[in-house]
């Protein structure tokens, strides 16, 4: 007797947490690149997401790939038709191109998603010279 209540209580507990995935997170983006970035320099890029499902979206959990990716976001719960956001701190140690990726879990409809930081941590010198010219092309497309 004991095990079938404890299987219609398992069974329950089931349906009910299937039932009450209404949330949606729509991310404006899942995969952010900074291009070059300078070593020793840490970054940070804050993804956000609006709740447009019907029922709150509460964020478990954010991991990270590796220790060199700090992962945070807000405990509150999100509500249907508010924003909410994961912010990701890499530390930009090792020269060279990188790709990282943080596991956000939530009680979303879409209970896992992975977001992605990319892009190449160089010398001091590279990392000016490719900001100069990132703001040179865009004084440049401003002025067409």
């Amino acid at each position: 007797m004991k095990t079938v209540l404890s299987l219609f209580v398992a069974f329950f507990a089931f349906v009910t947490v299937s039932l009450a995935q209404n949330g949606v997170a729509a991310f404006s983006t899942e995969t952010h690149d900074f291009g070059k970035i300078e070593q020793g320099k840490p970054v940070t890029h804050e993804f956000a997401f609006k709740n447009t499902g019907t029922e709150p979206i509460i964020i478990t959990d954010a991991s990270a790939s590796c220790g060199c990716t700090k992962p945070s976001w807000s405990k509150e719960p999100v509500a249907p038709g508010q924003t909410g956001k994961i912010s990701a701190t890499f530390n930009a140690a090792g020269m060279g191109p990188f790709t990282k990726t943080v596991t956000v879990t939530s009680n979303a409809k879409t209970s896992m998603v992975y977001l992605t930081l990319k892009g190449e941590v160089v010398s001091k010198e590279a990392a000016e010279a490719a900001a100069q010219a990132g703001a040179a092309g865009a004084k440049k497309k401003g002025t067409k």
